[in-house]
């Protein structure tokens, strides 16, 4: 019995920043499209599927798998891959470079061109400061050197969001997100709606699911 409700404290203790949790809740479009918005304000996005290949990635039986916490794409063929990151060890940079061509491995087949490729982005949610300048986020595209007016072209984006930023430099709602994986409560309606679908898997009894 001991171990049962210690099980089940654990089970109430767990939130948003929990990648279990986290995919659990963005399986709702709505909410997921929300967080997109908020994090991308400048792209519109109507709707949003979630592709069979949502879970994992292997490409073959001796490459390393890849475990996507939400997989998406939009109506204009655009995926995201959203990432729950809790611990910092300091390999994000590489893991999102990984990630990224696995991703296009399985974007296009064999035989077809390159400009099959549509532009994606890979987003890392982190309780930390990967890069320490206060930033809540931090976004990278290949940039030319020389002339940084000058875009690589390749659309692959990386971006890496920081909840405990200082500066101001989001708007106020991504703020009041990322306030909310540091584990504030701020008063925002797209925040109280996502602490109501957290709440919703902690109400299954213990053996109904699993971490």
């Amino acid at each position: 019995m001991g171990n049962m409700e210690t099980k089940q404290t654990n089970w109430e203790d767990l939130s948003i920043s929990n990648d279990f949790l986290f995919g659990k809740v963005m399986q709702n479009p709505e909410l997921c499209k929300e967080l997109l918005q908020r994090i991308l304000p400048g792209l519109k996005i109507d709707r949003i599927e979630y592709p069979e290949l949502q879970k994992s990635i292997n490409v073959d039986m001796d490459a390393r798998s890849v475990r996507l916490d939400v997989y998406v794409k939009d109506e204009k063929e655009v995926v995201y891959d959203i990432e729950m990151q809790v611990s910092n060890t300091k390999e994000l940079p590489k893991r999102s470079r990984y990630y990224q061509s696995m991703l296009d491995l399985q974007l296009i087949d064999k035989g077809q061109l390159y400009d099959e490729l549509k532009r994606s982005y890979v987003i890392f949610i982190c309780p930390f400061d990967l890069y320490g300048k206060g930033r809540h986020i931090y976004t990278f595209e290949n940039i030319c050197k020389e002339d940084n007016s000058i875009s690589m072209g390749d659309e692959a984006v990386k971006i890496f969001l920081n909840a405990k930023g200082t500066l101001d430099d989001v708007s106020d709602e991504l703020k009041a997100f990322l306030d909310y994986v540091a584990g504030k409560k701020p008063k925002d309606a797209y925040v109280e709606r996502l602490e109501e679908a957290v709440k919703k898997p902690r109400r299954i009894e213990n053996g109904g699911m699993s971490i």
